[in-house]
């Protein structure tokens, strides 16, 4: 797993929620062939963070999966080989008590660690299906400034220079933290 940044690195760093991850790794779902290609020309950066990383591997051993551990194994090398860790993310929330106070909070509490790693990482988009995280799209921009989408419709309107389009059409603001 990645886990050093250059202070002149501008590229933008996404989360992805683990049904996302699931759909890049294991189902090879064809909507996320082009965050593949992204992520492959440097052009994008997948951020985990420890939290995000068990639950990955929780998802895996799943029986409704049916994976055996070899198979968790190489999804897990997978993840951790594309995966840019922050973990101080989960620091730089708590050490930033105004951001974590806006943050708005998920139905799902399973789902926040997403949130308050997208926001303390400083991520330009939260990628899921999930609805109980895609409705947060509007109060996370104005809270900690990123999008909440899905990953088609980011990759719809990702270009290298002018960044990721929202889930309205607009641009997502590249912003370094």
């Amino acid at each position: 797993m990645q886990t050093s940044r250059k202070p002149w690195d501008t590229t933008p760093g996404v989360v992805l929620d683990t049904n996302v991850w699931l759909d890049l790794l294991l189902f090879d779902d064809p909507r996320t062939l082009r965050l593949s290609e992204l992520v492959d020309a440097s052009c994008v950066r997948l951020l985990a963070s420890a939290a995000t990383r068990a639950e990955w591997q929780r998802v895996l051993g799943y029986p409704q999966l049916g994976l055996d551990t070899p198979t968790q194994q190489r999804l897990l090398q997978s993840h951790d080989a594309l995966a840019f860790r922050v973990d101080e993310a989960s620091a730089a929330i708590a050490d930033h008590p105004a951001v974590s106070s806006r943050l708005p909070r998920c139905r799902d509490p399973d789902d926040q660690m997403f949130l308050e790693l997208a926001a303390g990482a400083g991520a330009v988009s939260l990628l899921t299906r999930d609805n109980a995280l895609l409705e947060l799209d509007r109060r996370c921009r104005r809270a900690a400034g990123f999008a909440v989408c899905r990953p088609e419709t980011w990759l719809a309107g990702f270009s290298a220079t002018d960044g990721p389009a929202d889930e309205a059409g607009g641009k997502v603001p590249r912003t370094d933290r």
